[in-house]
């Protein structure tokens, strides 16, 4: 039997391992260096990362999404319902069928919002006592108060609310979002995420997780504090051009036993690349100190109730202003006391993560539209669910998936705006969006039709949107 294999299927007879022999039987760094030049094995390197063409013309070109971990109450946040102070104590009219949600199950007593509504701005949009701060940007914001989501649990639900679906495992949308347009900075992280320093979200990784795309578009994480990355500085004695070269000598070994299809071998030398970059430009992007005082006091840095926040939305700017594509910053993570998981003791709870949101987001949008920056840059703000009109534990609400307010603003989003309702109690959304719709509309936000951001996987084109969402189009007028 005659047994042909074509030449592109045969392995090179060098490895890495036959490479590093040579190298320790004389040959210099810089000697091997030229040979792989001259044989011309070691390919020239396109950045994955390099920025691409929108599908079409669009004002926004980067995304910071504020995301609430635990869940807010939209009834006493940003959709008031005067009829839970009627009805209060009452159960919920039996026409509204049964209501299960994690802990509880429909028969526990109505409970009205402990805070006051009013209308702000031109828009006359209603706004709860809790966000004094952020009610004076009522019209650059638009609400959009009948989201739904189709878990009571926290991690599937914020795994569909970042990914799409409610099983780990499937592409974040900054890792789509990337994937699409790459991103404008050659020298920092396409795509950052900022946790809450107590933790991370139920969820964990998998909400920044690149999932079956190319590795090097997960989200990179950043501390918080005074160095939000670590080990930029060189070793002692190691001077700029050495490290060059160490690197272009490792960079062009791992090229001659890497396969085309080894993307997690790709992201980790796309980062060294990016890693020796950061080195000279990510000090002074990470530099707070730079900032005035007047900037310090907008964010509320100087108080030290607001001061962490503020600080990670005052970088997130400062990020946006340089280049980088997809922000991820986390309210709330780790123990449920740092947390929007407002079973019990609904005004402690909310009141504590309020205070130390309200006035960094208002910060945020007014610093972004002062600096011409808030056209471009897409502000999401939402969580993985609501909560219900019914009391737990006397004085909490459970988890409510079924209706729920999430908002944008900046990014060619039309301001002023209160999209979609819920019913009278607050409790189901009317003609509701589903995450599709969710994503469908950040991605034409961005200019990325989400029919054509597809990633064969498995033989199926695999989407952000699944099967396809429907574009919210009044959110952008």
């Amino acid at each position: 039997m005659n047994l042909y294999i074509s030449p592109e299927h045969i392995r090179p007879a060098r490895t890495r391992r036959d490479v590093l022999r040579c190298a320790a039987h004389g040959f210099g760094a810089l000697a091997f260096e030229s040979l792989l030049v001259r044989d011309g094995i070691a390919k020239p390197r396109v950045s994955p990362l390099a920025a691409k063409q929108q599908h079409f013309p669009a004002k926004a070109k980067s995304v910071i999404f504020l995301f609430m971990v635990g869940a807010p109450s939209q009834i006493d946040t940003f959709d008031p319902k005067p009829l839970l102070k009627k009805h209060e104590g009452e159960r919920l009219p039996e026409s509204f069928g049964k209501v299960q949600s994690q802990f509880t199950d429909g028969t526990t007593p109505i409970l009205s919002s402990p805070w006051t509504f009013k209308q702000y701005g031109q828009s006359g949009a209603w706004v709860s006592s809790l966000f004094p701060h952020l009610a004076q940007c009522a019209d650059d914001i638009c609400f959009v108060r009948n989201f739904y989501t189709e878990s009571v649990v926290h991690a599937p639900a914020m795994y569909q609310v970042h990914s799409g679906r409610i099983l780990m495992g499937y592409p974040s949308m900054g890792a789509w979002v990337t994937y699409g347009l790459g991103s404008e900075s050659e020298n920092l992280p396409a795509y950052v995420v900022m946790p809450q320093p107590e933790g991370t979200p139920e969820g964990g990784t998998p909400c920044w997780s690149a999932g079956f795309l190319p590795a090097v578009h997960q989200g990179t994480v950043l501390r918080s504090g005074a160095n939000p990355i670590l080990h930029l500085k060189p070793p002692s004695g190691v001077t700029p051009e050495r490290q060059r070269r160490t690197l272009d000598l490792v960079q062009r070994m791992n090229d001659l036993d890497t396969g085309d299809d080894d993307t997690e071998m790709a992201a980790r030398i796309s980062s060294y690349e990016l890693a020796f970059r950061m080195q000279s430009h990510a000090p002074e992007a990470v530099d707070l100190s730079k900032e005035s005082e007047a900037t310090r006091k907008l964010y509320g840095v100087d108080d030290k109730r607001t001061a962490e926040f503020g600080a990670r939305l005052m970088l997130a700017r400062r990020l946006v202003e340089r280049g980088v594509r997809f922000i991820q910053i986390y309210s709330g993570g780790g123990p449920v006391s740092m947390q929007w998981d407002a079973h019990s003791d609904l005004v402690l709870n909310h009141e504590k993560m309020c205070g130390l949101t309200d006035k960094p987001i208002a910060g945020l949008l007014k610093d972004l539209k002062s600096r011409g920056l808030l056209d471009s840059t897409l502000i999401i703000w939402g969580s993985e669910f609501g909560r219900l009109p019914m009391s737990q534990s006397g004085n909490g609400r459970d988890h409510n998936p079924h209706g729920f307010t999430m908002w944008f603003a900046g990014g060619g989003v039309q301001g002023g705006q209160t999209i979609g309702a819920t019913d009278d109690f607050g409790l189901r959304a009317v003609n509701g969006y589903h995450m599709r719709d969710f994503h469908a509309t950040i991605l034409q936000a961005l200019g990325l039709d989400q029919h054509r951001l597809w990633y064969l996987h498995n033989g199926r084109h695999e989407k952000l949107t699944d099967f396809g969402g429907n574009v919210i189009r009044q959110v952008f007028g």
